[in-house]
C-alpha cells in the first residue's frame, strides 16, 4: 500500500511540475508513514512540508495542490489535510486482502527489499579477547550483531560478518603467563598466584593439557620465577596498599619469556590462544552465529600493516614524538586528547593496531563499516573516527553501535555474574539453561544501547508471559490447525480460498491482515535504523493478533469456502512468523 501511495504522490508532484507550481528539475524523497492514530487515517505523508520552500508556498497551501492533483484510486477512500501540512490517507480495509496473495506467492522472499542495492557493508561484532570463554555480555553482542547482519542482507546489502581476534598484546601475554604458572602448579610448585593473572578454571585446564603433553619440560623453580620481582598488590592491616600488581605481572611476563625461551613461550602462548579461540568459535556457531572472516591482529603486525598505517599518519603530519613515545595528534580531529601509538619501549599500542585494522577495512572497499562494541567503549569512538579522517577517508563510513550489558535474574533473585576467582556466567551456561531461542530473542527485545534485565525463570516458562514462547506458540497453533484439517479428511483448496478472501470481514481478520501488511516496512526500518528490536516487537504484535483471532473464531468450519479463506489467512501469518523468526535465527517448532 505504501508503494501505491508513493506512486500516487509522485504522479501529483509531476503534475505540479508541468503546471509550474514546482520547478521542473526539483527532486524529492517521498516519505510515507503509518499513522499512529486511526483517527488520522492509515498513512500520512509530510511531502508538502519538505517541498514548501521549493514551491515558495505555505505547506498547507501546497498540500491542497497535491491533494487536488492525486489521481483517483479505488483503494483510497479519503485524503485529508492535517496540521501544518500533513496529508492523511484513509484506505479501504479490504486493500489488505492482496497481502495474503502476495505472502503465498513470495513465501520466504516476502519482506525482502533492495534498499541496500548491493552496497558492501561490513559488520564486526563480538570480537572478545581470546583470553577466556564468552560470557553473557558477549552473548548480547552476538545476538544483536547476527540479527542486524541478517536484516541488512534481507534489505539488499552485501554483508560481510567479521570477528576481530585480539591475538597480540599484553592481555595475551598475561594469559600465556597465567597458563604457565598454573602449569608450574601441576609440576608441584607452590606460590601465590598473581592477583592480576587470569584465574578461571579454564586456565587450569589448558595448563593441565600442556603438562599432559609435555611433562616437566617447561618447569622452573619458584625461586627462579619470582626472584627480584616487584611485589604484587596487597594490603596492610591498616589498609595501606603495598606492591604494584601491574609491575608484578609485567615482571612475570618477562621472566616467562627469559626462562622458557622464544620457542617454548610461543608454544604455551599458542596452546592458550588456540584452545580458547576454538571454544569461542564452537560457542558462537552453536548460538547460530557464523562469520565470513576471523581477522587476526597478529596479521597486522607481521605483514607490516601497522607500520604502513603509522607512515600514512606521519606523512599527513599527524604523528609527533614526545617523552620517548610516538603520539597521534587526534585532538586536532575531534578527540579530547592526543593518543600514544608507540610506547617508550618501542611496542605498538592497541590503538595502533586498531588504526591499521580500520585502514584495512577501508582498503578492502567496504562502503559502510559497522563496529558493534560494548557500551564501556563509548569514549573510544572519537579517536577511531579521528584516525579515519587522518587516513584521508570519510569517517561517516564508520558507524559504531554500542551494546549495553545484561543483568541476569532468576525471578526476583539477581544472579551473581562473577566472582574474584575469575568464574562468571558463560554464554554456554546460559544456552544450556534457557535454550538458544529464548536467549537470542531476549537479547534483542530492546534497543542495543538500553540495559536489559534477563529473567531466566521467565525465559524457560511455557506461558504467554514468555515472549518467545508466545510467538512460537502462534506458529505451532497454525501447524496444529493444519494437522486437525488432515485428521478430519478435509483438503484445503488454496486457489478457492484466494477467491473467497472478501468473506474475511471480521474485525479480528482485518486487524491480522493489516498487521501482516506491515511486515516489509518493519524489515526495512529495522535494517536501516540498525534496530532488530523493532522486529521482535512486531512479531509479538503479530502473535497477539493471531492468538486473539484464534480464541474468537473457528477456522475449521463446515463452510468450505470460508474455511479455505481463513486457512489462507492463518497460513500467511505462519509464513510471516517463520520469515521473521528466521531473521533472528530462532526456530519454528510445529508443536509445543
Amino acid at each position: 500500500m505504501k508503494q501505491k501511495l508513493t506512486a500516487l504522490l509522485s504522479h501529483a508532484i509531476e503534475n505540479m511540475k508541468e503546471n509550474a507550481i514546482l520547478p521542473k528539475d526539483s527532486t524529492v524523497q517521498i516519505m510515507i508513514e503509518r499513522s499512529r492514530d486511526a483517527a488520522h487515517g492509515d498513512f500520512a505523508s509530510s511531502v508538502a512540508l519538505s517541498l514548501a520552500k521549493l514551491a515558495k508556498l505555505p505547506p498547507r497551501q501546497l498540500a491542497e495542490h497535491i491533494i487536488a492533483a492525486l489521481p483517483p484510486d479505488e483503494m483510497v477512500l479519503n485524503v485529508e489535510l492535517a496540521g501544518p501540512g500533513f496529508i492523511n490517507f484513509f484506505v479501504d480495509p479490504f486493500a489488505h486482502l492482496q497481502v495474503i496473495k502476495q505472502i503465498h506467492e513470495q513465501a520466504t522472499a516476502f519482506g525482502l527489499n533492495s534498499v541496500g542495492a548491493g552496497k558492501k557493508i561490513q559488520v564486526e561484532f563480538v570480537s572478545a579477547n581470546p583470553t577466556g570463554p564468552l560470557h553473557v555480555g558477549h552473548g548480547r553482542g552476538a545476538a544483536y550483531g547476527s540479527a542486524l547482519a541478517n536484516l541488512l542482507h534481507a534489505s539488499g546489502y552485501e554483508v560481510h560478518r567479521e570477528y576481530y581476534v585480539n591475538d597480540a598484546g599484553r592481555q595475551m601475554d598475561i594469559l600465556a603467563t597465567s597458563v604457565w604458572l598454573r602449569y608450574l602448579e601441576q609440576c608441584g610448585e607452590h606460590f601465590v598466584f598473581p592477583s592480576n593473572g587470569y584465574r578461571g578454571e579454564y586456565v587450569r585446564e589448558i595448563a593441565q593439557q600442556i603438562w599432559q603433553s609435555s611433562g616437566k619440560n617447561y618447569q622452573h623453580s619458584v625461586a627462579q620465577v619470582f626472584a627480584d620481582l616487584p611485589l604484587d598488590e596487597s594490603k596492610t592491616e591498616d589498609g595501606l596498599q603495598i606492591g604494584d600488581k601491574e609491575a608484578h605481572i609485567d615482571g612475570l611476563i618477562m621472566r616467562a619469556k627469559e626462562l622458557l625461551g622464544l620457542e617454548a613461550y610461543l608454544h604455551v602462548f599458542n596452546v592458550g590462544l588456540n584452545t580458547i579461540l576454538a571454544d569461542i568459535k564452537d560457542d558462537l556457531l552453536a548460538f547460530g552465529v557464523a562469520y565470513e572472516c576471523w581477522f587476526s591482529e597478529r596479521q597486522l603486525l607481521t605483514d607490516g600493516s601497522v607500520e604502513q598505517a603509522l607512515s600514512r599518519l606521519r606523512n599527513a603530519g599527524f604523528l609527533y614524538e614526545q617523552d620517548g613515545a610516538v603520539w597521534f595528534a587526534s585532538s586536532q580531529l575531534g578527540d579530547e586528547k592526543d593518543r600514544v601509538v608507540v610506547r617508550e619501549n618501542g611496542q605498538y599500542t592497541y590503538f595502533a593496531s586498531d588504526i591499521a585494522y580500520h585502514m584495512n577495512k577501508l582498503d578492502r572497499g567496504f562502503e559502510q563499516i559497522i563496529d558493534i562494541w560494548g557500551a564501556d567503549h563509548h569514549g573510544y569512538i572519537p579517536r577511531v573516527k579521528a584516525a579515519i579522517r587522518a587516513l584521508g577517508a570519510d569517517d561517516a563510513k564508520l558507524t559504531v553501535l554500542l551494546v549495553q550489558f545484561a543483568t541476569l535474574w532468576r525471578g526476583k533473585e539477581k544472579v551473581q555474574m562473577s566472582t574474584r576467582s575469575g568464574e562468571f556466567v558463560t554464554l554456554r551456561q546460559l544456552r544450556n539453561e534457557v535454550g538458544i531461542d529464548a536467549a537470542r530473542f531476549f537479547y534483542v527485545m530492546r534497543r542495543s544501547d538500553q540495559h536489559i534485565d534477563f529473567d531466566l525463570k521467565l525465559a524457560t516458562s511455557k506461558t504467554n508471559e514468555n515472549p518467545v514462547f508466545y510467538v512460537q506458540y502462534a506458529y505451532a497453533r497454525v501447524c496444529s490447525v493444519l494437522r486437525q484439517l488432515d485428521e478430519k479428511g478435509w483438503v484445503r483448496d488454496i486457489e478457492q480460498g484466494m477467491v473467497q478472501l472478501a468473506r474475511l470481514t471480521e474485525t479480528h481478520e482485518l486487524a491480522l491482515m493489516s498487521t501482516l501488511a506491515r511486515y516489509p516496512e518493519v524489515i526495512e526500518r529495522s535494517a536501516v535504523q540498525y534496530e532488530p528490536h523493532q522486529l521482535t516487537q512486531y512479531l509479538r504484535e503479530l502473535a497477539h493478533e493471531f492468538h486473539t483471532y484464534y480464541n474468537a473464531h473457528q477456522f475449521l468450519v463446515e463452510d468450505a469456502m470460508l474455511r479455505d479463506a481463513r486457512l489462507n489467512l492463518i497460513c500467511a501469518a505462519k509464513q510471516v512468523l517463520a520469515n521473521g523468526l528466521g531473521l533472528l535465527t530462532i526456530s519454528t517448532p510445529e508443536s509445543m
